[in-house]
């Protein structure tokens, strides 16, 4: 009976079920591996904005002022103008800029400065007294980044994190509308244009199911951390 509803309501969708699978994993990809490297680079940036501000620990007005600005810029180009901008670079880097690996390029520049936005906020939030009692008792920058900023803002750099996560997974969609692959690619290329409807529904619901699974991981890492 359940089988035979969801052939009635999802027919284009039971047709489909092997590229709705490799889709989900195109997309999976796309939005680990740019995370993983858009967060290293999101994070040294956004630790590096705290530390070299006017009042930081190693205060550098100029290298501030760089990065700043080099961080507005990016987090002010629209995304979808973001790809086509740094089309060349993509090229130059994977040799190609249609799919999936092509689409790491731009994720990667379209994701890091907001993550670096969002570290810099978090560590903003750490204990100013934590800090001049480190810095009192001799620790150096490196230890007070790793022993205090890192670890105070631990809880925080998780909750932000997962929602740079699920900003991600947004961007991957719109990458994949324009040839990158992914459920957006299905629900624009296959579901929109062709009026399957129920492809373009089963993409929405999948992407959903990703968001609330990264949410829950998010708020559990949360807690955890937070007892300690």
């Amino acid at each position: 009976m359940i089988l035979r509803l969801i052939n009635q309501l999802m027919p284009n969708v039971i047709a489909m079920k092997g590229e709705f699978i490799e889709a989900t994993f195109e997309t999976i990809y796309m939005t680990v591996v740019s995370a993983v490297i858009a967060g290293i680079f999101g994070l040294a940036s956004g630790v590096c904005l705290v530390i070299t501000e006017e009042n930081g620990i190693a205060a550098d007005t100029f290298i501030y002022s760089i990065l700043d600005k080099i961080i507005n810029l990016l987090r002010s180009i629209p995304f979808i103008i973001l790809l086509a901008v740094i089309a060349p670079l993509t090229y130059f880097l994977v040799g190609t800029t249609v799919g999936t690996t092509a689409s790491l390029v731009p994720l990667i520049f379209g994701i890091f400065p907001f993550y670096a936005r969002q570290i810099q906020n978090a560590l903003l939030d750490v204990d100013p007294g934590i800090i001049e009692s480190a810095k009192s008792m001799g620790s150096s920058t490196i230890e007070i980044i790793f022993r205090v900023y890192l670890r105070e803002g631990l809880a925080d750099i998780v909750r932000v994190s997962t929602l740079t996560i699920i900003s991600l997974l947004g961007l991957t969609t719109m990458a994949g509308a324009i040839g990158a692959g992914g459920l957006g690619d299905i629900a624009i290329s296959i579901g929109y244009a062709r009026f399957e409807n129920d492809i373009t529904f089963m993409a929405m619901i999948i992407i959903l199911i990703m968001v609330f699974i990264v949410q829950l991981a998010g708020d559990w890492i949360a807690r955890k951390v937070q007892k300690y």
